[in-house]
């Protein structure tokens, strides 16, 4: 170890060295397919870790695992490795690994790497989503409604709840914020089903990612590398350049100021960098480039590995001091625009013609430019790369399940963790409605049903009244019909006759009883008439009349 990273060596014995306090200034690593590109960054990365600096690595391929086992003498790459670490005079080449930790989004091998929605942001999200400007903007003001309204956004089911909320409150929510259509909602929601079927609910919840796991060193000071399986992750190329981007964004917030450190904190190596410029919105690069920028004064040092140096914006390569370019092929005229673009980017050399060399490189053969100590890069100098000291062939999944199981991180992100976020808040905001409306409504049927009654009791009583007025009318009309009758009127007059006897007959004997009239009455009462007598007298005499008549 030392104050840098030995490189290789040129034909005439000039070493090649990575300043550790100039590594934080970034760096690229090109070449075309096959030419070396691999072997080079897995040997870059071998002496950060060896140097006590934590690294993270995208594995697209697979073969940067065989970092963590030591290479062999028995390996078909031996004899080519023995040679040219003599050719260059590293006389303490030797194998051994390196102490990795292995990391994948989809969880099958290695922890899962989670996020929350609300860390991710929406601008990443969008971009993630390839929404266009519009739906960006809904995207945004259903982020500020979830931090306003205490709704944590975990996973692609909050924020799923979270947006479908904000299409029911879409009148309140434009009237506040702006235009929110529900066909841009819908818009969103599409584009986060097809998100789901690339597994990116996987990468969505909790527990989320501590950078302080990435950042660390084993037992005896090596530097850990993170190494990120990403070969099932390429067939989703939007949610990997995404993850990165979102990852030096963490890095990029959270870590401290600490301006140019003796060697860096992290550093980071970016795979297909490709992947994370194309059919990019210019806002997005000049967000990137704003990152790498910035991030170096946070100690962390970015280094893009792509097959052509102008897949690389201009705004992001002319921040890159530190520069290995292998072979690239001239056969078309973008090829050749590429030679032209990598000669015209290194500190000229007398000696070395770029734009010839850069053809007939020989594989492990690469152009190098570095920082020196004082910030000026080296002349660019074609140089022999050092070989690695790891194993360069992927290791086995048995050997990658026991440096999972026996990692410091342990089984910290491997269970999933659900707790009550906007899906759970706002399906009980549902529910407590739909029961609140539920009791409005039954309270309202009640109403209705009592009003309903006492309008059919009202009727009843109506129809009861007139029912009885019915019933008299029937009953006079009965009585005079009756009184109108002819044996009404015969009872009528043989009742006035009846009552015309009987007066003249109750006049007369009241006469004679007052007046004396015959003694053969008194003799005929025998110890005295009585009222009694008489009237019944009268009466026999008027009812048999009446009767006869």
């Amino acid at each position: 170890m030392g104050d840098g990273i030995f490189i290789g060596a040129s034909a005439d014995g000039t070493r090649q060295t990575l300043e550790l306090k100039r590594a934080n200034r970034h760096g690229l690593i090109a070449g075309a397919t096959g030419t070396g590109k691999t072997v080079t960054v897995q040997g870059i990365i071998e002496g950060f870790s060896a140097n006590g600096v934590p690294c993270f690595v995208a594995d697209v391929k697979g073969d940067l695992s065989g970092l963590a086992m030591a290479g062999s003498p028995t390996a078909k790459t031996h004899a080519i490795f023995a040679e040219r670490a003599s050719a260059i005079g590293d006389d303490g080449w030797a194998y051994a690994d390196t102490p990795v930790q292995f990391w994948d989004l989809f969880g099958e091998q290695g922890h899962p790497i989670r996020t929350t929605i609300s860390e991710m942001g929406p601008v990443l999200l969008a971009r993630l989503l390839d929404l266009n400007e519009v739906q960006e903007g809904v995207l945004t003001i259903a982020f500020h409604v979830a931090d306003t309204e205490g709704l944590l956004l975990i996973d692609l089911d909050d924020l799923q709840a979270m947006l479908s909320e904000c299409a029911g409150r879409a009148d309140e929510l434009t009237t506040t914020y702006g235009n929110v259509s529900k066909q841009s909602i819908g818009a969103i929601q599409r584009a986060l089903l097809q998100l789901r079927s690339q597994g990116a609910e996987h990468f969505f919840g909790e527990p989320a990612l501590e950078l302080r796991d990435f950042i660390g060193v084993d037992d005896r000071g090596r530097g850990l590398v993170n190494i990120l399986a990403a070969d099932k992750l390429m067939a989703s190329p939007k949610l990997y350049s995404t993850f990165l981007l979102w990852l030096m964004s963490e890095l990029f917030e959270q870590l401290p100021e600490i301006g140019d450190p003796d060697k860096p904190v992290l550093c980071f190596f970016f795979d297909e960098a490709h992947l994370l410029f194309d059919a990019a919105p210019k806002a997005l690069l000049d967000t990137i480039a704003q990152v790498v920028r910035l991030i170096r004064s946070k100690g962390v040092g970015v280094y893009f590995i792509t097959q052509n140096p102008i897949d690389i914006p201009e705004t992001i390569a002319g921040q890159l001091g530190n520069r290995v370019q292998h072979a690239l092929r001239a056969f078309t005229p973008r090829d050749q625009a590429a030679v032209r673009s990598a000669a015209e980017t290194f500190r000229a050399n007398p000696g070395v013609d770029v734009a010839t060399a850069i053809t007939e490189l020989k594989v492990g053969e690469a152009l190098v430019s570095l920082l020196q100590a004082d910030g000026s890069p080296t002349p660019v100098t074609r140089t022999l790369i050092k070989p690695p000291v790891s194993r360069v062939a992927p290791i086995t999944p048995a050997e990658r399940a026991v440096m999972i199981e026996t990692d410091a991180i342990g089984a910290k992100y491997d269970t999933l963790v659900d707790r009550e976020s906007a899906e759970e808040l706002l399906a009980a905001k549902t529910e407590a409605a739909s029961a609140a409306a539920a009791e409005a409504k039954a309270t309202t049927a009640a109403e209705k049903a009592a009003v309903a009654q006492a309008k059919l009791d009202a009727k009843a009583a109506r129809e009861a009244r007139a029912a009885e007025r019915e019933a008299e009318r029937v009953e006079r009309a009965a009585e005079r019909e009756a009184a109108d009758s002819p044996w009404a009127k015969m009872a009528s007059s043989a009742t006035r006759a009846a009552s015309s006897s009987i007066g003249r007959q109750v006049a007369n004997e009241i006469g004679k009883q007052v007046f004396g009239t015959s003694s053969r009455s008194r003799s005929r009462s025998r110890g005295g008439a009585s009222g009694g007598g008489l009237v019944g007298s009268v009466l026999r005499g008027v009812l048999g009349g009446l009767f006869r008549g």
